[in-house]
């Protein structure tokens, strides 16, 4: 049986890498025109750096352009759901005139992380300040099972 070996190419030239070599030049920025939620990889767009400590993991998530009232967090069965929804003012566009160009998009994005089936929502601490979503999840280890007790039979 043969072999098959996968080549990876590696992060610096991104997922494109042979897209690129093979565009002819007067098209080159046609697939760029229409980005919706930053871009045409959103999927990417919560970026996360994970910190871990004595106590627990400190989380930082990039929301750019969202507020507070736009993010939600929900535990469930052991995970930890961040979402991320952005609505435009359709009475903006109203107020201002004719749209020329939109380059803004409505829409929505969310990440899971499994943070353990012993947390509760009260454990975990969240904050929001310059468009940086803060997670403090406590190391919270499961509960030791009973010890095995055993009773005397007499006679």
């Amino acid at each position: 049986m043969k072999e098959v070996s996968i080549m990876l190419a590696p992060s610096i030239f991104g997922d494109g890498l042979f897209d690129d070599w093979f565009k002819f030049p007067e098209f080159n920025d046609l697939d760029r025109t229409e980005k919706k939620l930053y871009g045409r990889h959103a999927d990417r767009l919560m970026k996360t750096d994970v910190h871990e400590n004595d106590e627990g993991f400190e989380v930082d998530i990039d929301l750019p352009g969202f507020a507070k009232e736009e993010i939600q967090l929900e535990l469930n069965d052991g995970y930890l759901t961040v979402s991320a929804t952005k609505e435009l003012d359709k009475d903006e566009k109203d107020k201002k005139g004719k749209l020329i160009r939109q380059e803004r998009y409505c829409g929505s994005m969310q990440r899971n992380f499994y943070v353990g089936e012993n947390l509760t929502e009260e454990d975990i601490k969240a904050s929001f300040k310059h468009g940086v979503l803060n997670l403090m999840i406590p190391k919270k280890e499961a509960p030791k099972a009973p010890e095995k007790k055993y009773i005397a039979i007499a006679g």
